[in-house]
């Protein structure tokens, strides 16, 4: 059994680079599980702006769904394997999965049942959408509802949890 560490915060607290650093405490070659997709410039622009970041000591898988499976299929490739994001997989299930919402869920906790037999570290990283006004929209409502029960579940089986705000991380558990 591996080390799950969590990391969640806001949109632009620094939630990722933290993660990165993270994982940067372990030899190369690290894993960077990206399950974002470039749909448009400005994400393509975001997604090249991470990658660069990383450098050559890291191998990007990219999967927008299957991430429980990228994650087996990822063991003892990598020193660590780092998540990006959840919120935005769980988007992706959300639109793609006849099963929306509930079969979301159920694949998180698919996701969470594996934590003891990872054997590769794995460091999460997840939005953080409840702390602001209950949106007016029922997609909205739906999407703040799924990330909060996801956080929920990745955290309680995680080992260590942070938030971080205004680019500071701060230990909620472990």
């Amino acid at each position: 059994m591996s080390k799950v560490v969590l990391v969640t915060g806001g949109a632009r607290s620094g939630k990722s680079r933290f993660a990165e650093g993270l994982a940067n405490e372990y030899a190369p070659l690290r894993g960077y599980l990206a399950t974002g997709e470039a749909g448009d410039g400005e994400m393509a622009e975001r997604i090249a702006r991470h990658r660069g970041r990383r450098g050559d000591e890291w191998e990007t898988v990219e999967e927008p769904l299957r991430v429980p499976e990228a994650i087996r299929e990822s063991e003892g490739r990598f020193s660590v394997l780092l998540l990006d994001c959840v919120t935005l997989w769980l988007s992706n299930m959300l639109f793609r999965c006849e099963g929306g919402a509930g079969e979301a869920l159920s694949r998180v906790e698919e996701f969470t049942r594996g934590f003891g037999a990872f054997r590769t570290p794995l460091i999460v990283v997840s939005n953080e959408v409840g702390m602001g006004i209950v949106p007016e929209h029922p997609l909205a409502r739906s999407f703040r509802d799924l990330a909060g029960e996801a956080n929920e579940m990745i955290a309680a089986r995680a080992d260590e949890v942070y938030v971080t705000i205004s680019g500071i991380p701060l230990k909620l558990k472990g």
